[in-house]
């Protein structure tokens, strides 16, 4: 039976109505207004919120409590500290303060820091951010918090978000002032992240080391059918997976996570799941938490949940598709193109800055979407290619191009285009079709960057999007604001940012070589791999980017350089090891069984009757026993290069380099052999379940 979503839905979140009837009038005031404000929270008050959360969350069934962060790993982190204080009568009673509320101290010595701490400097800080609600799971009280250093360096996700958030806030804010709006106080980012993922049944995937210790399948061919007949995409869900979103959906609910949309991707075994749009930090930490119950429920349904970008050779890999948008806190979107002279000026200024932005900082929204699994999904007929474009559809770039040359706009029988005159009178929220290829697509009132892979967080490409358009608003704001004659100013600011910047939008198709042609052409940068993109983060551009609004300080900045290189070189490096082992102890013991099976049947038969041919079997033996000595040189030939790779401590661009250049190709080199060997040994004695075993499992 179904449960009553009304009912439970935010159930297990400390949430402002819960706050409004727990908290006294006057606290309950006095934490809304520090939260607006943004400042620092009084301990008095910090100690009765603390009460009555910890009253709250031993009544959902709590025991502990956690402050829960996201440090650099991509992932979440919580160390669980009970209520319980012992007494001198020997009792125990349940308290919680407003010091441990505000702040806390884990370890930090053992998080990715990337130089900033050296192995001996243990300790780090978390500290409450009140703007996300405190949540209880699996019988602990999660309090979501920022996580920095004893230096003050920012070791987390959350903290140079909420720092981008707050200076495009404070950029957005100059803009509309010069429309005359004084009345809007606070700009927010909106953020709603499709979440892709695949299901696997649990004895199935128990059998493939590759998908144990990576994630995705590192061996393995096609089966008779894949995706091709697009029967999978839309289908009827099955029963058991139904179950599952079902589940899914209530214990979501329960956490106050806006779950909204659920249906079958393209891929066999492929899922995806929508929430509602949030405020950006508030859904990315949902969309922290939606992944890690994905896996869980999936175990209760003995599946697993595979959050891999690219799980499966030769069907689709999973993305995370980022909506973006702006906000007032008036709940005017400031994307939505409107219908007034007004409002279309202002909406043609931030759809100028966004473009602005896209082009100047190529580099950065490849950057924030750089990981070893995204490379393997990108430009692949299933994701935007590595070439960053924006799509705005043919009517607005028809609008963009009769305001750049001052003529009519036919669509609507417009005269010249003037900024401030009815430039899009009637512009409609669909005027055009959507495009899958593009990696910035505008769909109607908000941006969509399909390029984020499905298991990272998207706490870094919306730090880059917050940050890079407030750029932009801020020179648009400094020339405007000293201008004698706005309109003209204006007017003249969005022709020029079109003509400087149109190169970036492209509304074809970006899977097609003429475009990788088109875009050189046009001097778009082409970033195929982690490796080739990382390096651009440390222009000098950027870093100044970065420290004039206070995102990150060049320090900061290197240390995720150096992170994220290095969990490259580890992500492969385990990969090319896990190959290794399945080869030598799976594959080429299997294989070399058939053989001998083979040639055991040739000699009984040969026995038999001298004058058989046993075409089927010589040639099969000839053929893998070929394949076997090729694959078995070629374990040889990888475990030389994986031996001798830069040391992990060298310099990680060399190093990362390496495994590019040199471990890549031999792990192709080998998954060939072998899947070849695959294609022609006994299903009987293959190792290990195949493509068609895991795809169709479930």
């Amino acid at each position: 039976m179904r449960s009553n979503v009304p009912e439970i839905f935010g159930s297990m979140v400390f949430n402002d109505a819960i706050m409004r009837d727990k908290l006294p009038k006057d606290i309950y005031r006095s934490l809304k207004k520090t939260i607006e404000a943004g400042r620092d929270l009084d301990i008095s008050i910090a100690n009765v919120v603390a009460i009555a959360m910890k009253d709250w969350a031993i009544e959902k069934g709590a025991t502990h409590y956690t402050h829960w962060f996201q440090p650099l790993t991509g992932i979440t982190a919580e160390k669980h500290d009970s209520f319980i204080s012992p007494q001198s009568d020997g009792r125990v009673i349940m308290e919680f303060s407003g010091k441990e509320l505000i702040k806390g101290e884990p370890d930090a010595s053992s998080f990715p820091s990337g130089g900033l701490r050296a192995t001996f400097e243990a300790r780090g800080y978390t500290a409450w951010d009140p703007t996300s609600y405190a949540f209880v799971k699996d019988g602990v009280l999660c309090i979501p918090t920022a996580f920095c250093s004893y230096g003050g360096e920012a070791l987390d996700k959350k903290t140079p978000l909420l720092r981008s958030m707050e200076t495009l806030n404070e950029q957005a804010l100059r803009i509309l002032r010069l429309f005359g709006n004084s009345s809007v106080k606070r700009v927010t980012t909106t953020v709603g992240p499709e979440q892709e993922y695949f299901l696997v049944d649990s004895d199935v995937y128990n059998k493939r080391k590759d998908l144990i210790y990576c994630g995705r399948t590192l061996f393995g061919t096609m089966p008779p059918k894949g995706q091709e007949m697009d029967d999978h995409y839309f289908g009827a869900i099955l029963r058991r997976v139904q179950a599952y979103m079902e589940d899914l959906n209530d214990e979501l609910w329960k956490l106050g996570i806006l779950s909204k949309t659920e249906h079958n991707e393209v891929a066999p075994a492929q899922h995806e799941m929508a929430p509602i749009f949030d405020t950006a930090n508030i859904s990315i930490d949902h969309n922290q938490i939606t992944m890690e119950i994905m896996k869980n429920v999936a175990k209760k349904h003995n599946m697993v949940c595979l959050l891999h970008e690219k799980p499966f050779a030769g069907v689709n890999g999973s993305g995370k598709h980022n909506n973006w948008s702006m906000i007032t806190d008036e709940g005017v979107n400031l994307l939505e193109p409107g219908k007034s002279p007004h409002e279309n000026a202002q909406f043609l200024l931030f759809l100028t800055a966004i473009i602005k932005a896209i082009d100047e900082y190529q580099d950065l929204m490849r950057v924030s979407i750089a990981t070893a699994g995204n490379d393997h999904r990108l430009g692949a007929s299933e994701a935007p290619p590595a070439i960053m474009s924006i799509f705005i559809g043919d009517d607005l770039e028809e609008i963009l191009e009769c305001i750049e040359k001052g003529t009519s706009y036919k669509n609507q029988g417009v005269g010249k285009m003037e900024i401030g005159v009815h430039v899009l009178p009637t512009f409609p929220k669909d005027t055009t079709d959507r495009n899958r290829t593009s990696p910035f697509a505008f769909t109607g009132n908000k941006f969509e960057f399909r390029s984020c892979g499905s298991s990272m967080s998207v706490s870094g490409p919306n730090t880059i999007l917050n940050t890079i358009v407030a750029e932009e608003l801020r020179q648009f704001a400094d020339e405007l604001e000293p201008a004698d004659d706005f309109t003209a100013a204006l007017n003249e600011l969005i022709k020029r940012t079109i003509q400087e910047h149109k190169r970036i939008i492209f509304n074809g198709d970006g899977y097609s070589e003429e475009w990788k042609m088109e875009a050189a052409r046009r001097g778009l940068l082409n970033l195929p791999t982690t490796v080739d993109a990382m390096p651009t983060v440390l222009d000098r551009k950027n870093i100044e980017l970065f420290e004039k609004h206070g995102i990150y300080t060049e320090t900061e900045v290197n240390s995720r350089y150096e992170i994220n290189l290095d969990v490259y070189s580890k992500t492969i490096n385990i990969e090319a090891n896990t190959m290794i082992e399945m080869a030598k102890r799976q594959i080429l013991p299997a294989v070399n069984k058939y053989v001998c099976r083979l040639a055991e049947t040739m000699s009984i038969k040969q026995s038999i009757d001298p004058l058989l041919k046993n075409a089927m079997e010589k040639d099969l033996v000839k053929k893998l026993s070929s394949l076997e000595d090729k694959a078995y040189a070629q374990v040889n030939e990888l475990e030389k290069l994986i031996s001798k790779a830069p040391s992990y401590d060298s310099d990680k661009l060399v190093c990362a380099s390496y495994y590019k250049d040199r471990i890549i190709p031999a792990m192709e080199k080998l998954r060939a052999y072998c899947d070849e060997m695959e294609a022609n040994t006994s299903s009987e004695l293959w190792p290990f379940p195949t493509y068609g075993d895991l795809l169709f499992s479930v």
